[in-house]
């Protein structure tokens, strides 16, 4: 598969060609949301907490005699069954929601996610980002000059992956991320992927 790729000015520059191992691959949904559904498990914390019967406060004392009463004996008012006393099974901060993640499982989704984005024409390339200088403006004339997009997920490379950055940290729906750390979370959340030559090159060495 072939894509165009653009200049720091947004013109028509050349075309290259992209690995069907990597940009190519069948799209099956239900490995892509098996891996997302992972990923968000592994973010969630646990915040709710209980106190079982040996937390709460008080019940030292047996309540009333064993016999003899005519009520219910009980031993302790930190029962659960006492108001005030301690929640049976209740969630505890204890609990990792954490699954894992085969790293080929991990690699084919995301190989899933970047052929769809190349074959509906929302993976966009340019040549490189040399900029002339790090500011917030030249970028953003950048991505105006692109075939309109709503949202962006930059992919930075090497030496530039943190001057890429800072020039696009204030822009709104736009996320900067090296190229190692593309994920299928953010690759979802953004209409396009923008990246260089280099930075194709190395997602195709990454997840070959």
């Amino acid at each position: 598969m072939k894509v165009k790729v653009y200049n720091l000015k947004g013109q028509n520059a050349g075309e290259i060609e992209l690995k069907d191992e990597v940009f190519g691959v069948k799209i099956k949904p239900e490995v892509v949301h098996q891996v997302f559904v992972q990923m968000t498990n592994n973010q969630r914390e646990s915040w709710a907490d209980t106190k079982d019967r040996g937390d709460v406060s008080g019940g030292g004392k047996k309540p009333w005699k064993q016999k003899g009463t005519g009520r219910a004996r009980h031993g302790s008012i930190r029962s659960p069954i006492w108001k005030g006393g301690g929640v049976t099974f209740g969630p505890l901060t204890e609990r990792s929601y954490k699954t894992k993640i085969n790293r080929k499982t991990r690699h084919l989704a995301t190989k899933m996610v970047l052929s769809d984005k190349a074959k509906s024409e929302n993976l966009l390339v340019v040549e490189d980002f040399s900029f002339v200088d790090a500011k917030t403006k030249l970028f953003a004339n950048l991505l105006k000059a692109l075939p309109a997009k709503k949202s962006y997920l930059v992919l930075g490379d090497g030496e530039n992956a943190s001057k890429v950055y800072q020039m696009a940290r204030n822009l709104k729906k736009v996320i900067v991320e090296r190229v190692e750390d593309a994920n299928i979370m953010d690759l979802l959340s953004k209409e396009a992927v923008l990246a260089t030559r280099s930075g194709i090159a190395r997602l195709e060495t990454i997840l070959k």
